[in-house]
């Protein structure tokens, strides 16, 4: 299906990407996609005048963080779809049409995955081994695999874009968005984009800090997706820890040593965990019939909108 450049967005969170910025707003330009438009994070180079300059819209954020600049630019999009990618120039230009197209067959979400084959030294093995270690926790934490859901590069509709319910501020951001689209039960593409080094800035992640706290959200974010997982897990650690607390008192018992508090203790501990566990799997009912009562409620959009072209 042809793609109409006209209606999308492109969208680059930007902080100190002066030497980068320039020519790849140039790139769009060149390649038929004239609206071009730069959220930034309050840069001390010459970003924003880089930005301007070349032909883009700039906007200056006001809180502090990627995911702080993706959230207060869904407002401001006027266009129906949106290519987001990062302004340091590890993301080319020439994937833009194949990132778009997508949205223009239905689909809600597309994911550049640039794992399958990044170019020599653009990720590290501890980098490429922490990105595919995270996209297996996804996929057993969320259910779905979806190839790389730390990626930069991606592209929505806005009405999808719009259904998010995004709260972090950082660079946890690309995997609330991962979560939001399964929870939304959006339409997501896995589209293979090239991955290069990055030409002229130094990188802003910390493989181990920022790898933890990914680790974290991927966590809590089950809260919202996965509350079986989420709760069952807590409850499961506490019960554990009550046999093993129980396993030595009976030991103890054997010996002819009795230990009453640990005994009452160990009771609680399995009784807790239990209850934790329960309590999961209810929230997990109710989870399953919000998600049917959303698809009735979408399906029931979707026949209005048809009867109404009518």
């Amino acid at each position: 299906m042809a793609i109409d450049r006209d209606q999308v967005c492109i969208f680059i969170p930007t902080l100190n990407e002066e030497p980068t910025i320039g020519s790849l707003v140039k790139e769009f330009m060149d390649i038929g996609y004239s609206h071009v438009f730069v959220m930034d994070g309050n840069s001390s180079d010459n970003t924003l005048e880089t930005a301007r300059a070349a032909g883009a819209e700039v906007t200056i954020q006001e809180g502090k963080g990627k995911g702080a600049a993706i959230i207060e630019s869904v407002p401001l999009f006027s266009r129906p779809y949106i290519l987001m990618l990062d302004g340091d120039g590890t993301y080319l230009p020439e994937d833009a049409d194949k990132m778009i197209a997508p949205l223009f067959e239905g689909y809600d979400h597309v994911i550049g995955n640039r794992l399958v084959a990044p170019d020599k030294g653009a990720l590290s093995r501890l980098n490429l081994f922490g990105n595919r270690i995270i996209n297996e926790m996804f996929r057993i934490v969320h259910g779905r695999h979806l190839g790389d859901i730390l990626s930069g590069y991606r592209a929505f509709t806005l009405k999808g874009m719009k259904e998010m319910r995004l709260t972090e501020p950082g660079f946890v951001i690309e995997t609330e968005m991962a979560v939001e689209s399964l929870r939304n039960e959006q339409k997501v593409k896995i589209v293979p984009v090239s991955y290069v080094s990055r030409p002229g800035t130094p990188t802003k992640l910390r493989p181990f800090h920022d790898g933890g706290k990914i680790i974290a959200a991927l966590y809590r974010l089950a809260r919202r997706n996965n509350p079986l997982f989420y709760f069952g897990l807590i409850g499961g650690f506490i019960s554990c820890v009550g046999l093993v607390t129980g396993l030595y008192v009976v030991w103890e018992w054997f010996r002819g040593i009795e230990h009453l508090p640990l005994t009452i203790l160990t009771a609680l501990l399995v009784m807790g965990g239990i209850q934790i566990f329960m309590f999961g799997i209810l929230s997990d009912i109710i989870y399953a019939n919000q998600q049917e009562l959303r698809s009735e409620i979408q399906h029931l959009q979707n026949e209005l909108s048809q009867n109404e072209r009518r």
